[in-house]
């Protein structure tokens, strides 16, 4: 299936490995231009090399360091897809998990405004000046979590913050539907990243607790970045043109409500 990417500009934010990474990589793949930014302009430019030679998309992939944080982020991440490729037709929001092991009554103000920013403000922000830019066929998609539906034991900063993005996230998507404009949200469950790797090491012993989580999972293993970037791709594409609102599982079937 033709999924309508050749040619279409991109910016994917914290690209520069796991999910935005692999999502990028799978949009080059079907002939999309894209910006993926990383903390740094080093690790920005690293990535997009490293892009252009998995995919063959030299000339179609920009770096540019870029915190979610900052304020300034989002109108130098669109002003650049501009420049360098001259349009803007989506957006993906991804962005590091905030600290895991910390009990909720530990989490001290500081950690929860850094993490805030991070996670809920940056995004939208992001999602706010790609909202002004966007035009019909346009779309806005954010990595959120499986704690939108349900707490993850450790995760006290993402049970906190992603539900509230995920509200905010339904909220655009009717402001914006009328314009032809989508936006959507992508809950990823145990993706095999380094940062799932790192959670699992948080139990004292990473195989075992690997073992034991997949054992939750109907599919009975975890998920690939390169299954997650297929999806990913796929709903920000404009062969996905009719899937809007909608908090779409990417987790072997964990989610069991309807």
């Amino acid at each position: 299936m033709d999924l309508g990417l050749t040619d279409r500009v991109y910016v994917i934010t914290g690209a520069t490995r796991g999910l935005g990474f692999a999502t990028a990589s799978q949009l080059l793949a079907e002939g999309a231009r894209v910006v993926v930014s990383g903390r740094s302009d080093s690790s920005a430019r690293e990535a997009a090399a490293r892009l252009a030679e998995e995919t063959g998309a030299t000339g179609r992939v920009v770096g540019v360091g870029a915190d979610n944080a900052d304020a300034d982020t989002p109108d130098r991440l669109i002003a650049a897809a501009r420049e360098h490729f001259d349009g803007f037709d989506g957006l993906l929001v991804s962005v590091g998990g905030p600290p895991a092991g910390v009990a909720a009554d530990q989490l001290t103000d500081e950690q929860w405004r850094t993490a805030f920013d991070s996670v809920f403000l940056g995004a939208v922000r992001l999602a706010r000046a790609a909202a002004g830019e966007l035009g019909e066929g346009g779309v806005i998609g954010f990595v959120l979590s499986g704690s939108v539906h349900e707490p993850i034991p450790g995760l006290t900063l993402s049970n906190g913050l992603r539900p509230g993005l995920a509200g905010y996230a339904k909220t655009l998507a009717d402001e914006l539907g009328p314009r032809g404009v989508r936006v959507l949200g992508l809950l990823p469950g145990r993706i095999a990243t380094e940062r799932m790797q790192y959670l699992d090491s948080l139990s004292g012993d990473g195989d075992a607790a690997r073992e034991r989580n997949s054992s939750a999972i109907p599919l009975r293993r975890y998920g690939t970045p390169e299954e997650f970037g297929r999806i990913a791709a796929f709903a920000l594409s404009p062969a996905a043109s009719y899937l809007t609102g909608l908090m779409l599982p990417v987790d072997g079937g964990v989610l069991r409500g309807f």
